[in-house]
């Protein structure tokens, strides 16, 4: 599946790449030496854990690069009154009588525990594109669906805080 971002979200991915190149990239092979130089290789714990931090650096680069090459650039205007990417929604769930607050953003930052949800989740693909007062269902799986009412939309936007989730 191709990865659906916006232009921020890119910047945000090569500015992390950048970062793990010119940087951490260098650190990473200063601490492999610097252990090596410590002698004995088979019994070496530095060393290891060097080359193994080394290792998820790059693994971490190849990873970012190849999400920039199948993503889909996407826009982040909505109109003023549907539910939109980078929206704050309150929701009510009549199922549980509780009413939750959650941010609308792409996969890459999606964090249910900070209120972050991916548009490509259940809760996301439901509420897209509709109104203030709209019911909709959300299908969780084929045995299990919901149903929520849209209670309140605020337009926010992409402050540039929200962290890029790891794999």
């Amino acid at each position: 599946m191709r990865e659906r971002l916006t232009k921020k979200d890119v910047e945000k991915i090569q500015q992390e790449i950048e970062h793990r190149k010119l940087v951490v990239r260098k650190e990473a092979i200063e601490a492999v030496k610097e252990a090596r130089a410590h002698g004995d290789l088979s019994e070496n714990f530095e060393y290891h854990a060097a080359k193994k931090d080394k290792n998820s650096n790059e693994s971490r680069i190849r990873y970012l690069e190849r999400m920039l090459k199948a993503a889909v650039i996407i826009e982040e205007t909505s109109s003023e009154d549907e539910v939109g990417l980078n929206n704050t929604i309150t929701i009510y769930i009549p199922e549980d009588d509780v009413e939750e607050v959650y941010r609308l953003v792409t996969s890459i930052r999606g964090n249910s525990v900070k209120g972050l949800i991916s548009i490509e989740s259940p809760l996301g693909k439901a509420v897209l594109g509709h109104k203030t007062g709209d019911v909709v269902t959300v299908k969780v799986s084929e045995d299990y669906s919901y149903d929520v009412e849209i209670r309140k939309i605020e337009n926010t936007e992409d402050d540039g805080t929200d962290t890029i989730r790891s794999y």
